[in-house]
């Protein structure tokens, strides 16, 4: 039986579009529906916490996610992966290679994940099961969820990361989940992938994707407008030394 979004903890934005922020590291994951399908955007940063999305989304859709759009490749959204096999798996171009078995990728998956507190057995576990990215996106590409739910999964990046991937949901209003090119509950982190340089025209892409009446799902915290994005892309030009 089908339930609510807020019967779940989960964030309703627009007609089939819901996020929840889990806790640990206040990360959000999304979901979109169409008549035909199922996306989930992020997995979290466990095994045991992508069964849980896996369930609230079978409950919130009625079917099982057909699809799994990763943001970009750090352990807080990536480590659930493994619980949807069966789902088409989705990332920015070149994040599949940080997938491979026994690669340099998974092992510094595994401990950013223990060094930010996750358990040590939890994040074995989670790096040696990582899905494949099947499907590795080059610019932009439509998703069609059936009932006239058309998505747009955009290589926006790179900026956060080397592969950081957005996902656009047309309508009024539209949605964009960003991963954490945007993040509001705290100060955007650059980390050793990061590339700072290009961040900046990263959010451009965002806000050319988006529009101006948008909303925008950070990768972590609430959800923000246009404003809040611009206004984030030019405290990076800032902080960065990036000029237009």
């Amino acid at each position: 039986m089908t339930v609510t979004w807020a019967e779940l903890g989960w964030e309703r934005l627009a007609d089939g579009v819901g996020r929840c922020r889990l806790p640990g590291w206040d990360c959000t994951a999304g979901l979109v529906l169409g008549a035909d399908a199922a996306l989930m955007v992020d997995a979290g940063s466990s095994l045991a916490e992508g069964a849980r999305l896996r369930e609230a989304a079978r409950r919130l859709a009625g079917r099982r996610v057909t699809h799994l759009a990763l943001t970009h490749p750090h352990f807080d959204h990536v480590f659930g992966a493994a619980a949807f096999r069966d789902a088409e798996v989705y990332g920015a171009t070149g994040t599949d290679a940080l997938f491979a078995p026994g690669g340099q990728g998974r092992r510094a998956l595994r401990a950013d994940a223990v060094a930010e507190g996750l358990e040590p057995g939890a994040a074995r576990e989670a790096a040696e099961a990582l899905s494949p990215v099947r499907h590795e996106v080059r610019g932009e590409q439509p998703l069609d969820l059936g009932g006239g739910r058309q998505v747009v999964l955009a290589d926006v990046g790179p900026g956060h990361t080397g592969h950081d991937l957005a996902v656009l949901v047309p309508g009024a209003p539209a949605v964009v989940f960003c991963g954490d090119l945007v993040e509001e509950s705290g100060e955007p982190q650059a980390g050793p992938d990061a590339v700072p340089e290009r961040w900046p025209a990263a959010l451009d892409r965002l806000l050319v994707l988006g529009g101006g009446d948008a909303l925008y799902v950070p990768g972590h915290g609430a959800v923000v407008d246009a404003a809040f994005v611009r206004a984030q892309r030019d405290a990076l030009a800032a902080r960065f030394g990036v000029s237009r």
